[in-house]
């Protein structure tokens, strides 16, 4: 069958692949544009394994909303650039869409899915959009919440948030920007849990224990008569040179005694006090300390304990804030969850050696 220039247009023009790649489909499949699309997405699967190595870290988070549920999802590419291409961003909120309308189990369904308001499998549309940008691409991750739920997305997709809530209120706009307030407040201080209810009684002995060890190992942060026990102590048994001990008789009324100790010296403090863990873990003094120093970590890691950022709208935690809105508006609002996606967060980008790079090449 034979083909004409305007066909090899009409081909660029469906999938966005070169002309010359177009042209040598259209050859192959003897005219048939359909089996040329398919001749198309074939080779590009074979491209595309050959490039399935190379780390994508970079992308988007991509993002939904409708009146029943919301959904975010991390398309990953390697480089910025293509991070920043408008069809690769549309993609991934093409993609967040289809979460939301087919409510797929895994990432297994959603590339199998139907992508919304499309004819393709999520999967091709990935394939289809390679095609064009060349660059691997990874649907990584996908959250899903059904209900009401608030969206917001920072640094052109770096960073995408949804939180769920439980309220009659959905409807009202002072609502709507309450929401927008606490996910923006999700995506600057990073909270790991709602609230202590969430953390487990094995995480919350896995913070104390840090605690301890991390007060123990800095004798500096003990409190004033802790601290004088252990010097004594490691004075007592020998560790101390004759410098620190004068060093010590002279300034140890100085708020900034470590300042004249040797960092020998502070290490002998930091080991008598960790031999002495466990009279010192006794002691109500120290047991204060370590109560005061997980509760201020719990206040930085839990959402409705953190200090509110905009304290130009309110001044207290973001759970004060949420309940001074819903009293403003006579109505219940709660917060179920929320999700935070940052693009590649926790995938190792390679280091590239230039120098080892081109040493390798002049072998």
């Amino acid at each position: 069958m034979a083909f004409t220039a305007s066909d090899v247009k009409a081909l660029r023009e469906k999938t966005n692949v070169g002309m010359m790649d177009c042209k040598k489909a259209l050859q192959e499949a003897d005219g048939d544009m359909d089996k040329a699309v398919e001749i198309l997405r074939e080779k590009g699967l074979a491209s595309a394994a050959k490039k399935a190595g190379r780390i994508a870290a970079g992308g988007v988070i991509g993002v939904y909303t409708d009146a029943s549920a919301s959904a975010l999802v991390e398309l990953n590419c390697e480089t910025d650039f293509v991070g920043k291409n408008p069809d690769f961003i549309a993609l991934a909120n093409q993609i967040a869409k289809t979460v939301v309308e087919k409510k797929p189990a895994d990432l297994d369904a959603l590339s199998a899915a139907t992508i919304a308001d499309g004819s393709v499998s999520v999967a091709d549309a990935i394939q289809d959009l390679f095609l064009k940008i060349r660059e691997n691409l990874k649907l990584r991750r996908f959250a899903l919440v059904e209900g009401t739920a608030v969206s917001y997305i920072h640094g052109g997709g770096s960073v995408g948030v949804l939180v769920a809530f439980d309220t009659d209120a959905a409807d009202k706009p002072e609502f709507v920007d309450m929401g927008k307030n606490v996910a923006m407040q999700v995506a600057a201080m990073s909270p790991e849990y709602l609230s202590q209810d969430d953390i487990s009684a094995d995480e919350l002995a896995k913070m104390k224990n840090i605690t301890i060890e991390s007060a123990l190992n800095k004798p500096e942060s003990l409190p004033k008569p802790i601290l004088m026990d252990v010097i004594a102590k490691t004075i007592a048994a020998g560790k101390w040179e004759q410098k620190d001990i004068d060093a010590y008789e002279a300034e140890k009324n100085n708020k900034f005694l470590f300042n004249f100790l040797s960092e020998e010296a502070k290490a002998a403090l930091a080991e008598t006090a960790v031999a002495g863990k466990d009279e010192y873990v006794a002691n109500p003094i120290f047991g204060k300390l370590t109560d005061g120093r997980i509760n201020k970590q719990i206040k930085e890691i839990c959402l409705l304990d953190q200090a509110f950022v905009r304290t130009d709208l309110f001044d207290g935690t973001v759970g004060g804030y949420i309940g001074s809105v819903a009293k403003s508006l006579g109505a219940n609002i709660t917060v179920k969850s929320f999700t935070r996606y940052a693009k590649g967060e926790g995938i190792e980008k390679k280091a590239d050696d230039f120098a080892a790079e081109v040493a390798s090449m002049v072998k």
